[in-house]
């Protein structure tokens, strides 16, 4: 028995002693895995980071470029504003003055109908049929819709009437009352504006007639009837021109 307890004491000595033995190593095996564990993810981490910190320079880059590319839109934007608000002012001031050069054309030509329609009772009537059509068209009340520039054509055309018919010889059928009442057929001579001298085809019935206030004055003057009859066969090329003495009345 004492044997087997001695045996039994060295077992239980030699096992204590061998877990003893061990319990350092494993401590030690367990640090070694466990540092080497920590440096692969220190070094993952390293390598991690290092593709994540190009993958952010790249990305920080390409905001730098876009933040540039806005930055010079804006400062386009800026330019181009101030160009438009410069051209907006122009715009304006022309506009203004356009309104301005319309509203003294407009007055203008409102005062020249008005001495028109006082002057067309003193034209000829040949000129007042003449002018009729272009009359017709000035607007009777300030409401109208016709434009100045309409207006302004209009006025023109009758300018370029009244210098034609002033500035030419011209010869109208018309008729003229002679002394007893009598309506007789007449070529009128017309002088410009000026003056006219009328004549039957017979040549015995003649006169002159000048404008007046309210309208063209005739005078019979039968004594001028050749002469007359002779200034309308010049003008109808039916004789050589050749100089004819007629009256004139300066008023």
């Amino acid at each position: 028995m004492l044997v087997f307890a001695r045996r039994s004491l060295a077992l239980i000595l030699l096992w204590t002693i061998s877990v003893s033995a061990e319990t350092p190593l494993n401590q030690a095996r367990s640090s070694l895995e466990k540092w080497v564990e920590t440096r692969q993810l220190i070094s993952k981490a390293k390598s991690d980071w290092q593709t994540d910190k190009e993958t952010i320079e790249q990305t920080l880059r390409l905001f730098e470029r876009e933040l540039k590319s806005v930055e010079e839109q804006i400062s386009k934007v800026s330019t181009n504003s101030t160009q438009v608000d410069k051209e907006r002012v122009e715009a304006e001031a022309l506009k203004k003055s356009s309104n301005e050069s319309l509203d003294v054309a407009r007055q203008f030509e409102i005062g020249f109908e008005e001495q028109v329609k006082k002057l067309v009772p003193q034209l000829p009537v040949p000129l007042q049929d003449i002018l009729k059509p272009l009359l017709n068209r000035i607007p009777t009340d300030a409401n109208s819709r016709m434009s100045a520039a309409e207006r302004v054509q209009v006025s023109v055309a009758m300018l370029n009437e009244l210098d034609k018919f002033n500035n030419a010889v011209s010869i109208f059928n018309e008729q003229r009352k002679t002394e007893k009442g009598e309506e007789v057929a007449v070529e009128t001579v017309y002088v410009g504006l000026g003056s006219a001298y009328f004549v039957s085809s017979t040549g015995d019935f003649a006169g002159t007639g000048v404008p007046g206030p309210t309208g063209w004055q005739w005078a019979i003057r039968s004594e001028i009837g050749p002469r007359v009859k002779e200034v309308v066969r010049i003008y109808r090329n039916e004789r050589p021109a050749t100089f004819v003495s007629l009256p004139a009345v300066i008023r």
